[in-house]
């Protein structure tokens, strides 16, 4: 990947002083000349996204999966992935999101957000249960005490008494 391309990338996405819109449009720019088509696609995406028009992000983060963010930006993808899932979520299209994120393989450098997502989507379908075990079982080891109790009232939520 092109360094200087993802530094003009962040410095956007960190410039307060831009709204949302102008945002997208020096994005637009910047798609043109982003060292993979697909790399172009998620942060344009992604764009959208934080300026809460998620029917206009969607695609663009189907498109960047299409054409090979997996193989362009690994760690892009992981991030496509929750990003996408949310997106899908927010649309209404719950179950989509939930799958999305329980194939997503765990990726280091994002933490535990594969799971916070995963929480929220199944908070969302309304299964309130598996929602809490998620979280609860992605916060167990961060926890100094406790672990162990955790991860047990985790297990009770939905595994059926013995």
């Amino acid at each position: 990947m092109s360094a200087e391309w993802d530094a003009r990338v962040e410095a956007l996405f960190d410039d307060e002083t831009i709204g949302d819109d102008d945002r997208i449009e020096r994005m637009q720019a910047l798609v043109a000349h982003a060292p993979h088509p697909a790399v172009g696609h998620f942060e344009l995406a992604g764009a959208y996204d934080s300026a809460g028009r998620e029917a206009e992000a969607e695609p663009l983060y189907r498109a960047a999966a299409e054409s090979g963010l997996a193989e362009a930006d690994p760690t892009r993808e992981a991030y496509r992935c929750i990003q996408h899932a949310s997106t899908l979520r927010n649309l209404g299209r719950v179950d989509e999101a939930i799958a999305m994120l329980e194939l997503a393989p765990r990726h280091e450098p994002s933490g535990a957000a594969r799971e916070a997502f995963l929480a929220l989507a199944l908070h969302s379908a309304g299964r309130h249960d598996e929602a809490l075990r998620v979280a609860l079982e992605a916060l167990a080891p961060t926890l100094p005490l406790y672990r162990r109790s955790v991860l047990a009232y985790a297990a009770e939520l939905t595994d059926p008494p013995a």
